[in-house]
């Protein structure tokens, strides 16, 4: 298969070959992310609070208030190979 002829798997169990006008999922920002709800978890470097943020939210603690966030660490297991 040539790269030309790849499709982005997309989160539907339907593959996603463009919308009836033609455009291509680079063509529309489609990737298969759902922007509705981008809730993300930080902590507060103060109070050790979890926080939840939305995009475009101000970066505040609601307790102490704050403004000092730390990205939570990924649950997902990460690997580098070392040389």
């Amino acid at each position: 298969m040539s790269r030309e002829q790849y499709q982005i798997p997309t989160g539907n169990s339907q593959p996603s070959y463009g919308s009836a006008a033609g455009a291509t999922a680079f063509e529309r920002r489609d990737f298969g992310v759902d922007n509705s709800n981008t809730t993300m978890y930080y902590t507060c470097g103060d109070c050790a609070v979890r926080v939840p943020l939305e995009k475009g939210a101000p970066i505040r603690c609601q307790k102490c208030g704050a403004r000092v966030l730390y990205k939570e660490r990924t649950k997902r297991m990460v690997q580098f190979e070392a040389r």
